[in-house]
């Protein structure tokens, strides 16, 4: 269906994509896959018209294949489901759905638009959606499914996946495998880009791995390990994912909560002690209400009643007081709350800084360097915008702040979401060498597996109310999906 030959991209002095070339065959899932920085974004930009390669050629069912933008490419029959959501937030589900082909040309018909909407979300399989509701008022999950009936809607010959499974739930992940597995059977020609190797290995027929913009080599799936995969995304052996050092537990806890509740109602209470020299795992499903509650103990949320205890003195939480007493947070939403991404890495990594504005650009340049090369930041230098690298090096960034002000207790909300194997393996180890040391680390996962392999004890946020922490080896992923969804 889709041919890709020779293609080479630069930005500058920067090569993207060098010399790449492989086949997408229709009726068949095609995983690209490699570390942040490999490249796969920027192929996939190619695809859907929204770059132009330098060189290469490219053919789609036998014809010349070059889009002049993003409508060109959706006219041929291409489709991109971006990673970072394209939605207006401001226009309904249907405005969304419908943007930019509305029925009858020139005269919207908002009521056969939502009618359409409606039944397009309920073959799909989330008739729960509100065509009518502002998108900017739905979770993330839902704003995925939102990006994906979009793609689904306009009957493309070859739809992109770009980390279609980031935000979504447990609950709707299925649906997806589902929903592409249709897709797949109509003849469709599907490209999935995925960080989860598990992921891979349930959906895709075949495997292509980038590494450093190069085309390492291509798979069918039955045919390769994971370890494989790995070895040849990173250029390495990655021997142990979930490093695990021995730890010791501090007896009396830096961190305490007792019946936490939150104005909007989640959580509702939440009584747990955190300890030096541990990681605490907060499992749940999207909505439960784990980013909530740490949206209220850093002060972001308003507290409605409960008490928080820092060092065995009960403290207001307020984001200003945390940051100088030695505890951060790391926000699922980067994009939007975590970074800001009109400013250079250096900046981003050293804010705030207790000298203020006046620090010197020499000094905060030589802190931002230090730990972009122990994270391994992929970029030209820090000065470079942070809005300028991918979604994996700006979450590095953003964790990387935390270590710079040697945050004594870490709040790490979905830290990995976006991250490619390599880089994850070197934050876990990370996380590890953190506990360790004596640092107290809370870390909120949507991902079983991470929690299972990261943390010394998990509990389940459910309905906004906190489990029990439980001792990790007492615990397997069924038990704790159970957990979840009781």
């Amino acid at each position: 269906m889709l041919t890709i030959a020779g293609v080479t991209k630069r930005f500058g002095p920067t090569v993207a994509l060098r010399d790449v070339s492989f086949s997408i065959a229709a009726g068949e899932v095609t995983a690209v896959v490699g570390e942040n920085g490999s490249g796969k974004t920027t192929l996939m930009r190619i695809l859907a018209g929204e770059e132009q390669p330098d060189a290469g050629s490219l053919t789609l069912a036998e014809d010349p294949y070059r889009p002049r933008n993003p409508l060109d490419a959706r006219d041929l029959g291409v489709s991109l489901i971006h990673q970072e959501l394209a939605l207006c937030g401001h226009l309904t589900v249907y405005e969304n759905i419908y943007l930019g082909r509305e029925t009858g040309g020139a005269v919207i018909r908002p009521t056969e638009m939502a009618v359409q909407t409606a039944a397009l979300l309920a073959d799909l399989g989330f008739p729960d959606i509100d065509p009518h509701r502002r998108v900017d008022q739905l979770p993330i999950s839902q704003r995925q499914i939102v990006e994906i009936s979009r793609a689904v809607s306009l009957n493309s010959r070859v739809i992109l996946f770009d980390e279609p499974t980031s935000s979504l739930t447990a609950a709707d992940i299925p649906k997806l495998f589902q929903l592409i597995s249709r897709l797949r059977a109509a003849g469709k020609a599907i490209v999935y880009i995925s960080h989860f190797l598990d992921e891979v290995r349930q959906i895709a027929d075949r495997v292509v791995v980038l590494r450093d913009g190069d085309f390492v080599g291509t798979h069918a799936i039955n045919d390769i390990t994971n370890d494989q995969i790995v070895s040849q995304m990173v250029g390495r052996d990655v021997t142990d994912l979930y490093p695990r050092s021995p730890r010791t537990r501090a007896a009396e806890p830096i961190l305490s909560t007792v019946d936490v509740a939150g104005s909007n109602g989640k959580p509702s209470a939440v009584t747990i002690d955190l300890c030096r020299g541990e990681v605490l795992g907060i499992a749940g499903l999207n909505g439960a209400g784990r980013t909530e509650f740490l949206r209220v103990l850093f002060g972001l949320d308003r507290l409605r009643h409960g008490a928080i205890s820092f060092s065995e003195t009960e403290t207001k939480p307020e984001p200003a007081r945390w940051w100088k007493r030695g505890l951060g947070l790391v926000s699922e939403d980067r994009k939007t709350e975590g970074l800001a991404l009109n400013l250079s890495i250096a900046e981003n990594l050293t804010l705030p800084r207790p000298e203020g504005w006046l620090a010197k650009p020499t000094a905060v340049r030589n802190r931002a360097e230090k730990w972009a090369g122990r994270i391994r930041v992929k970029c030209r230098d820090v000065d470079q915008k942070i809005g300028e690298l991918s979604g994996g090096n700006q979450q590095k960034v953003a964790i990387a702040r935390l270590l710079d002000a040697n945050c004594e207790v870490l709040l790490l909300d979905e830290p990995t979401r976006g991250i490619d194997v390599g880089s994850k393996a070197e934050i876990y180890e990370l996380i590890d060498e953190l506990a360790v040391s004596g640092k107290a680390i809370i870390l909120v996962s949507s991902y079983l597996p991470e929690l299972l392999g990261v943390c010394d004890r998990i509990a389940v946020m459910n309905r906004g109310v906190l489990s029990k922490p439980i001792d990790t080896d007492k615990l397997d992923q069924e038990k704790l999906m159970e957990m979840c969804v009781q």
